[in-house]
């Protein structure tokens, strides 16, 4: 008898203590979700990232080079790493689809399609963004979108399984 009062005690603390954590978790499950599913997206990315580098290393192949004049150009300080394009791309993406503040959409509208001349420049993709305006200006950034994308340069939507909206 006494066995049974002390594991019902037991099992009445054990109650106060986990009834709280477990209520804070089925409250806060779609944020814990949201970041789980954030961070798998990122991890997905980055490996994108290091194949797409290994194959431009491959790409252009420095013994292949028969010019000493394009080793000058692959050298040159104005030249930004694909790294950080691909970073600043969707770090002003996510400022461009998130709803950057309407004072400042024109200036990240252009830093991101300077950014986006700079990786088509660097992967050899042809764009006209400087040439057009408007719904065709639009139009272009989204062909360039899909260009990088299929030279396994990802620009995701600021959150994994959230659908662009393009401005």
């Amino acid at each position: 008898m006494e066995f049974l009062r002390l594991l019902l005690l037991s099992l009445a603390l054990a109650a106060v203590v986990c009834v709280p954590a477990l209520i804070a978790l089925v409250v806060c499950a779609d944020e814990v979700l949201d970041r789980v599913t954030c961070r798998f997206a990122e991890w997905r990315e980055r490996g994108r990232e290091r194949r797409l580098i290994t194959r431009l290393n491959q790409a252009v192949a420095v013994e292949d080079l028969a010019d000493p004049d394009a080793l000058d150009a692959l050298d040159r300080p104005d030249r930004r790493p694909l790294e950080q394009l691909a970073a600043d791309l969707r770090c002003l993406r996510r400022d461009r689809v998130g709803g950057a503040a309407v004072v400042w959409h024109s200036s990240v509208l252009d830093a991101y399609d300077d950014r986006l001349r700079l990786a088509c420049r660097a992967l050899g993709i042809t764009e006209h963004l400087a040439e057009l305006t408007g719904i065709d200006q639009q139009i272009e950034r989204v062909r360039i979108e899909g260009e990088l994308d299929a030279a396994g340069l990802r620009l995701p939507a600021s959150r994994p399984g959230q659908h662009q909206r393009h401005s």
